[in-house]
């Protein structure tokens, strides 16, 4: 008989909550808080408890170059705090592309976004690289890259950065819940 996967989703509010049925895994789900100090704390702590299979953040995301309503699913990670030390050669980006390989499940999408991941709430498009931004990521691609646990991220586009961010984020929220519903109604094993 199979072993059951164990698949860890992670969010970082209660409000962002969204099933997440995965074929042939039982899924639990935890929920970090914002920012990434929150993010990998609270994951690692999770990690330590349920000891998934793999790890799958899902939540919202502002963009630049998507439209509101799209799904983009990361494996490079970039920490736009931390890019300013680059010269210094501090880390601040994870990939994880290779580790996503490992998942049973077939997307539907290309696994190749750009998540830019800072402890800010970005309103203004000047030096934002990258397909989404978001909070949280980059962190728990960190963790779990150390603790060599296959992680990828799915996000929600609620808002077009630069265009009343905040505002459209808190609207889009019920809309994010659905869409990502739906996107995970069609998931299938490979």
């Amino acid at each position: 008989m199979q072993e059951e996967i164990k698949v860890l989703v992670v969010q970082a509010l209660l409000e962002e909550y969204t099933p997440t049925p995965l074929p042939g895994a039982r899924v639990e789900h935890v929920y970090t808080g914002v920012g990434k100090v929150n993010a990998a704390f609270r994951l690692a702590r999770a990690v330590e408890r349920v000891k998934p299979d793999f790890v799958v953040n899902v939540g919202t995301a502002g963009t630049l170059c998507h439209r509101v309503g799209d799904i983009v699913l990361c494996t490079h990670f970039a920490d736009r705090d931390l890019r300013v030390l680059d010269e210094l050669g501090v880390t601040w980006q994870q990939h994880t592309d290779s580790a996503v390989s490992r998942f049973p499940w077939e997307w539907g999408l290309p696994t190749e976004g750009w998540c830019n991941t800072g402890d800010s709430f970005v309103t203004d498009a000047a030096g934002v690289e990258g397909d989404v931004v978001d909070m949280e990521a980059y962190a728990e691609a960190q963790v779990c890259n150390e603790l060599g646990i296959p992680f990828l991220s799915v996000k929600y586009v609620t808002d077009i950065i630069g265009q009343n961010s905040v505002k459209h984020w808190e609207d889009k929220l019920a809309d994010a819940r659905r869409g990502l519903s739906a996107y995970f109604e069609k998931i299938r094993l490979r």
